[in-house]
């Protein structure tokens, strides 16, 4: 129970007994008790001198059947009683059902389900310096009782504020968004992301002996303040995007074009005419409205004079 680093205590087993033999015994005793304290009286008014052993031994049964009563303790499954003798740690009781343990044993309920602790919305700034709301929901339990208990003041407060520490941290060591896919963002990488917060918890939580079995971040948005700026940068990005996608699109389209034409021998281009070809193509394949046709009837006209 005892470490290098000093009085650090860890948990030990303390199983104790069945408890309902406790129970048997002490129901005996408390009946044998009274029907002593009972013959006791009445010898005692008879003035014999054994009606005070009798009362005496009544006293003893009676005290002994409290003890019986006060060592039994009832561990509901999910649970765990950690005993403790005048402040020393002895052991804990995970078995559950009912146990009789030490009667001088002090008992703290310990609750060793899977727990939830969601962290307040957080306003912090990320990697780039913007302001962001980030917010996480940590599952986690407790491992060790012993330590949770007495490693740290309030177990339940300090997986709280470590697991806010943790978010902020994450939230300062990547950026929102990023344009490099080369580069971890909060909002693209949300696995990679999620697998790092819970490897942090868990490290700010073991001195509590809290075990973190997930986290995932349930919210991420730009600060109000800077949203609709935000907003209009990614929208920007996001055209831009599309246009050089609809560029590249476009020119293998028209390459694709005067190699036919000219494959096929359809027509003979001139240097003239497939600059035309090529402008007019852009025009229609890059334009955002629906190109309206025209008759060109100039080189009829031309040919005609």
């Amino acid at each position: 129970m005892t470490s290098v680093e000093g009085e650090r205590v860890r948990e030990t087993s303390a199983g104790g007994v069945s408890g309902y033999f406790a129970i048997v015994g002490g129901v005996i005793l408390l009946t044998l008790a009274l029907l002593l304290a009972v013959f006791g009286l009445i010898m005692t008014v008879a003035q014999a001198a054994v009606g005070v052993i009798l009362i005496a031994l009544a006293i003893v049964m009676f005290i002994a059947s409290m003890f019986m009563f006060k060592g039994c303790t009832s561990v509901a499954p999910g649970n765990a009683v950690v005993l403790q003798l005048y402040g020393k740690y002895v052991g804990t009781v995970r078995q559950s059902g009912l146990r009789f343990v030490n009667p001088f044993y002090s008992k703290i309920q310990v609750s060793t389900r899977i727990r939830n602790h969601e962290t307040s919305t957080l306003k912090v700034n990320d990697l780039d310096g913007n302001p962001i709301e980030i917010g996480a929901v940590v599952v986690w339990q407790v491992q060790d009782t012993a330590q949770a208990l007495f490693e740290v003041d309030d177990f339940e407060e300090f997986v709280a504020i470590q697991a806010e520490t943790a978010v902020r941290h994450i939230a300062n060591s990547y950026a929102y968004d990023s344009s490099d896919p080369n580069r971890m963002s909060l909002r693209d990488n949300a696995d990679e992301i999620t697998s790092k917060l819970s490897n942090e918890v868990a490290a700010r939580v073991a001195a509590a002996g809290v075990t973190i079995i997930e986290s995932r971040i349930t919210q991420l948005a730009y600060a109000a303040e800077i949203a609709r700026a935000m907003l209009q940068r990614q929208q920007a990005t996001a055209v831009v995007s599309a246009r050089q996608l609809i560029v590249e699109g476009a020119v293998g389209m028209v390459e694709t074009a005067i190699e036919q034409i000219e494959g096929r021998g359809i027509v003979k281009l001139g240097h003239l005419e497939r600059s035309d070809l090529v402008s007019n193509l852009m025009i229609v394949l890059c334009g955002d409205q629906a190109a309206q046709p025209t008759i060109s009837t100039t080189r009829n006209q031309e040919s005609k004079n």
